[in-house]
């Protein structure tokens, strides 16, 4: 049994069943073709959404046209990838030559030259690429040893700290391109994200690290801590949603197992926290960017129906898949009105939707 199927049977208690159908084929299409057709409408003339020079949003509109169904010979998307081919340096990395966010941008980048890779066309691209996220992340070659809180990480450059975020979006970039949790960059990002967890171990010995205890996951452990949910009056560092899905999909990507202490804590604290109606922790802040790590990391889990820990139970795929519909604009895009983190731009926005319905399918493949 593979480490997911394993985690699995700490949310699933059963397989598949008439409770846990997924949502209405109909009208789970009829959401995503709206949302498509709505990036059609906003693609520029260069291929690119909302900014000619904005490579991660439009390779996370690329990403999701092609998760939900758009070919890779579609016009609208061999024009996406024209662009983000514009983009690719003599170093490997996906970036525009000005950027603050050169991991951000090529893990992005890449997810969406994998999914296009269908024919094997972008293979040296796809290994160039991941050989400049290795060398992004934060490591011996940045002068560092395992004891530094930076360690394992992934920022937007190689001088910025190390977060979560970074560091989920290269390990999902890495799970795209095939590396297994065996690989060297997998296990240095593990001590990262343990560090990032509020639960102290012999894998988390920060000072953060049992100030609250709860399992649930924070934005980084790096360069003295820092969260996007507030402290606690003991100096405290609170967990939140988006995050602890992030951190727990990326343990299974580094092979751990539903008898890790580190996964029980996290399983528990999602179990705790189970809503669509907010990002737990930081409510409507980054709620789409939520939705699309919630959906991942269910998917990666391949967790059917969601049990909380007061043992109510829940479709999520359908939840989430009728929550999205209900939410979506007459044009078919979605808009966070907290605009933070971007969420006021409907591109962006409508990316994270369709790559989260894209999980909702109950016969697709998670990756």
């Amino acid at each position: 049994m593979t480490p997911r199927l394993l985690i699995a049977t700490v949310l699933l208690t059963i397989p598949l069943t008439a409770f846990a159908a997924g949502p209405d084929a109909a009208d789970l299409q009829a959401s995503r073709t709206r949302g498509i057709n709505f990036l059609r409408t906003t693609q520029s003339e260069d291929g690119s959404w909302t900014a000619s020079d904005s490579v991660g949003i439009s390779g996370l509109v690329t990403t999701a046209l092609l998760k939900s169904g758009v070919s890779a010979d579609d016009p609208t998307v061999v024009k996406a990838l024209e662009h983000l081919e514009t983009f690719i340096q003599e170093d490997g990395g996906i970036y525009h030559q000005a950027s603050q966010h050169r991991n951000y941008e090529t893990s992005i980048a890449l997810l969406a030259f994998q999914a296009a890779n269908t024919d094997g066309r972008y293979n040296p691209l796809v290994v160039k690429a991941v050989a400049f996220l290795k060398g992004m992340q934060w490591d011996e070659s940045e002068g560092i040893d395992q004891s530094d809180t930076a360690y394992g990480g992934a920022g937007y450059g190689s001088h910025e700290r190390p977060d979560m975020s970074n560091t989920q979006f290269m390990l999902d970039a890495f799970a795209a391109a095939g590396l297994t949790k065996d690989d060297p960059a997998v296990q240095k990002a593990l001590i990262f994200v343990s560090r990032a967890q509020n639960l102290e171990t012999e894998h988390n010995t920060t000072p953060h690290a049992g100030k609250i205890e709860d399992g649930g996951f924070y934005y980084t452990p790096a360069a003295g801590g820092e969260t996007k949910a507030g402290l606690t009056p003991n100096g405290g560092l609170r967990s939140y949603a988006s995050m602890t899905y992030a951190g727990l999909k990326s343990m299974i990507y580094a092979g751990l197992t539903e008898d890790d202490q580190r996964v029980k804590a996290a399983t528990e604290w999602i179990k705790r926290f189970y809503t669509l109606d907010e990002n737990p922790g930081v409510g409507q802040q980054g709620l789409f960017y939520y939705y699309h790590t919630f959906a991942k990391t269910l998917s990666v889990l391949d967790v059917d129906e969601f049990v909380e820990a007061d043992g109510t139970r829940h479709d999520w795929r359908k939840e989430l898949a009728e929550h999205l519909a209900s939410v979506q604009q007459e044009n078919g895009s979605w808009l966070n009105p907290t605009d933070r983190w971007y969420e006021g731009d409907p591109n962006l926005v409508t990316a994270y939707s369709l790559l989260a319905l894209s999980y909702c399918d109950p016969t697709s493949e998670s990756e």
